[in-house]
């Protein structure tokens, strides 16, 4: 049996190969495979520009229309906590980027290719059907509305658009990523710009691990603090399911691990057969730590200085805008280019050293949004129990 190459190995091999054709064409002082190679990036990162908005349409109407199809108390706190959660890890991620990254980031790292001239021979371009702002509008206006009115045909009809636009992103969406990954770095090579900006993604990659770890670690503090569960021994026992979660790339698939390893800190199974699902779908702090730091990093390379004025509204948006990554490997940051280009005001070239760096840590973002499902799970539960004995008050 054939084994399949991962998405990792292909993205490390697409940017091995981009340095290689650069420092060739760089020495034979020879751009044409770099002009060709960019011809079709040009008219790819058309066609990527293209699907945001679809991309947004086909995953966050059905995930809110979910949302309101198991409706209650325990669902609007779980999702309150969920994306509490989430933007915490965003603005925490802000406030350490800010406080490290300048130290080692050189501003200007990726300049504008000089006098080399690296322009596409032509590109096709392809308008979006609407705005990024006017898709999540119209998604959660649909979502919302086929929750409250029960609309089963059109549910229907959105799950199969989902499964479509499911297709597109898999089939050729993520599998020519790695090509576009190497022709944006053949042309930094090209420019000499490669060395100050790997050097800077490896800053920020060692942040991004670093405050995944630790993000893990203050979820169950406050577990700890809401509950009086030893931390220590909660997270000991979600570490299958971390791990689990670094070789599956996927927080649906790592599910039924996630369940046992929720279980053993003895939650209860209704609570445990109710978070974990719900979690793997719109908990997803460790994304949301990477989209932030990654942002910032690509922003100072470039550099400009982000102010948290302009993380603000970013960092709101990037929580409800994951909702639309359930199941896709890299799904998260697809769906998240709209707000780099509408809200960073992100080029073709930025979003390509996002989607990048997103890629090279997808595993442990994956790791450490399952393994979170687990302390939300304690608290709910407990919130759960509180209820419970009011009711019985009352009673």
């Amino acid at each position: 049996m054939k084994k399949k190459i991962g998405l990792l190995p292909k993205l490390i091999i697409g940017i091995i190969v981009g340095i290689i054709i650069g420092l060739v064409c760089s020495q034979l002082d020879n751009y044409v495979l770099i002009k060709v190679m960019n011809t079709f990036a040009a008219t790819f990162g058309n066609f990527l520009k293209f699907m945001v908005p679809i991309v947004i349409l086909g995953f966050v109407i059905p995930g809110i229309a979910h949302l309101g199809d198991s409706a209650g108390k325990l669902l609007g706190i779980t999702a309150g906590i969920a994306y509490v959660s989430a933007i915490t890890a965003g603005f925490i991620a802000y406030a350490l980027g800010i406080a490290i990254l300048p130290s080692f980031i050189s501003a200007g790292a990726i300049a504008q290719g000089g006098e080399i001239d690296l322009s596409p021979y032509f590109e096709i371009g392809m308008a979006p059907v609407m705005g990024v702002m006017t898709a999540l509008v119209l998604a959660f206006i649909l979502g919302i509305g086929i929750a409250r009115n029960k609309a089963e045909a059109l549910n229907d009809v959105i799950n199969d658009f989902q499964k479509i636009v499911a297709g597109v992103v898999r089939v050729i969406l993520i599998p020519f990523i790695p090509f576009y990954i190497a022709t944006i770095f053949a042309k930094l090579t090209a420019t000499g710009e490669i060395f100050s900006t790997m050097s800077s993604f490896a800053i920020v990659f060692v942040l991004i691990l670093g405050l995944q770890l630790s993000y893990i670690i203050i979820q169950y503090l406050i577990s700890f603090l809401v509950t009086k569960k030893n931390p220590v021994k909660s997270i000991k026992n979600m570490l299958p399911a971390y791990f689990t979660a670094l070789g599956t790339q996927s927080s649906a698939a790592t599910i039924p691990v996630t369940i046992q390893c929720a279980s053993k800190n003895e939650v209860s199974e209704d609570i445990v057969d109710f978070v974990i699902p719900l979690g793997a779908t719109i908990h997803l702090a460790g994304d949301t730590i990477t989209l932030v730091l990654a942002a910032m990093g690509v922003m100072m390379i470039g550099g400009e200085m982000p102010t948290l004025q302009q993380m603000i509204p970013y960092i709101f948006m990037l929580g409800i805008t994951m909702v639309a990554a359930p199941g896709i490997p890299g799904g998260g940051v697809v769906a998240a280019l709209g707000l780099m280009e509408k809200m960073l005001f992100f080029g073709p070239e930025q979003q390509a050293l996002m989607i990048a760096l997103h890629f090279a840590q997808d595993s442990f973002g994956t790791a450490t949004n399952v393994t979170g499902d687990g302390a939300i799970a304690i608290v709910v539960d407990k919130i759960a129990s509180w209820t419970k004995k009011e009711k019985a008050k009352k009673a």
